[in-house]
């Protein structure tokens, strides 16, 4: 199993850890990811971690596709892997409706048709066997119809792009894991209990790898879930850290009835809980909504307390990674001691 590093934390201001970064490239960590909601985005990011970085790779979790053309991702991602000698990851994933059509100002329209069509139109950019053509219910590439010039025509993209380039989504329900394992090469899911792989993950997942046009298994696709990692005698304080954002995603990422989150954290054995937390937060009660997040729920997908108690814990991380069920644990951490833990118990 390999340790990657998440890289960016929103707010009003912008930096890098870039100090965290190069002691994780140190140390042996495999990846280090950016990220982008509503500010800041993943790409500038990710090309300054590329530019002062050596041999670790550089990824996106995730580019929103709604907000670039699949010809533009494939001309980025392509500029990325040729300038970091073929250390780039391209992530990319759906978003939600109310960051797509608020803030994009898009349709949301058909997540997982968008999904599907996108990749499509990136191998086929990357590969260069012939000049890109795609007609689908997203995009008609050349562009017909109204307002068009009718001069359109179709192109092959002048820099040689990597056809093995590897393509992550990020999905968290059973439709988008299914569409990941069908054309994707990896998946970021927000959160895993390592030990409830087979019930909550593996069946949807098989079910892509069935539907995939290559041989597909979970030996060539990468399970990439986030873990934070918090090392602290006082568990409580550790854990609250971590409940304030499960709390935003569980109650406020999303609509009542359109909350990928919420639904995510009853299908892993917390749906009185996240009835609660939404409740709480959609009502203003942040704090109250953190407070209501389970200390299990926070115990299972996550790393907190004292040194032995998390060494204990990634017992089962490491029995994941075994299987398979993991390739990439992306940690988010603040802490120093938290990286050498990790590698040290790991690499």
């Amino acid at each position: 199993m390999k340790l990657g590093l998440n890289a960016v934390a929103f707010g009003s201001k912008l930096s890098l850890p870039m100090e965290a970064i190069l002691h994780a490239e140190r140390l042996g960590f495999d990846s280090v990811w950016t990220a982008e909601a509503y500010g800041n985005d993943a790409v500038t990011a990710a090309t300054w971690i590329a530019a002062k970085t050596t041999r670790i790779k550089v990824g996106t979790a995730i580019m929103q596709m709604p907000a670039r053309t699949p010809a533009m991702t494939a001309m980025t991602a392509m500029s990325l892997d040729h300038l970091s000698g073929g250390r780039f990851i391209l992530g990319l994933g759906p978003s939600g409706p109310q960051v797509v059509e608020g803030w994009h100002g898009v349709p949301y329209g058909r997540p997982l048709t968008r999904t599907k069509e996108y990749i499509q139109i990136l191998r086929k950019i990357f590969e260069r066997k012939e000049a890109l053509v795609h007609e689908g219910f997203h995009y008609h590439i050349p562009a017909t119809g109204p307002e068009t010039t009718g001069l359109g025509k179709p192109l092959k993209s002048i820099l040689h792009g990597n056809p093995n380039l590897p393509i992550y989504t990020a999905s968290i329900g059973p439709a988008g894991l299914r569409c990941a394992a069908e054309v994707a090469d990896g998946v970021f899911p927000m959160m895993m209990n390592p030990e409830r792989f087979d019930t909550l993950q593996r069946p949807y997942l098989e079910e892509g790898f069935a539907k995939a046009d290559r041989p597909m298994s979970l030996a060539n696709f990468a399970v990439c879930p986030g873990v934070s990692v918090v090392i602290s005698d006082d568990l409580e304080k550790a854990r609250m850290g971590i409940k304030m954002g499960l709390a935003l995603y569980i109650g406020g990422m999303g609509a009542r009835d359109k909350n990928f989150y919420n639904d995510y954290a009853k299908r892993l054995g917390y749906e009185e809980a996240a009835v609660k937390i939404q409740d709480l937060y959609l009502a203003g009660k942040k704090m109250e909504a953190a407070a209501a997040v389970p200390d299990a729920l926070v115990d299972d997908v996550h790393l907190v307390g004292p040194r032995e108690r998390i060494r204990e814990r990634l017992g089962a991380w490491r029995e994941a990674g075994r299987k398979r069920h993991v390739d990439t644990m992306l940690i988010g951490t603040g802490q120093r001691e938290a990286l050498e833990l990790l590698a040290e118990e790991l690499l």
